[in-house]
């Protein structure tokens, strides 16, 4: 019961995205006519420029910052320990937090 209830929603996915797909040049043309349109607000023309480009040449790259909150350092610590535990150094204060 549970494989056919699992098979049937990956159907029923499947056909979503279908769906969707086959509305993908009808989307690409209102997004192009929003981005030229003196009507449409800046925010707007952006935003429909932004998804155009996104579908046409991916997402650009977001780099990792190393903010206040540590987050890189929290990156560094977990290699230290779950990936490369045999070059733990014992005294190493911050290698367990």
């Amino acid at each position: 019961m549970l494989a056919a209830r699992k098979a049937s929603k990956a159907r029923t996915l499947t056909e979503i995205r279908s769906v969707a797909r086959s509305h993908t040049r009808t989307a690409i043309n209102v997004l192009v006519g929003i981005m030229r349109s003196n009507d449409a607000t800046p925010a707007a023309r952006v935003s429909a420029a932004n998804a155009i480009l996104d579908r046409g040449w991916g997402k650009a790259a977001q780099p990792i910052e190393n903010g206040e909150d540590g987050a890189l350092q929290l990156i560094h610590r977990i290699e230290r320990i779950i990936v490369h535990p045999e070059k733990l150094d014992n005294r190493d204060p911050d290698a367990i937090a």
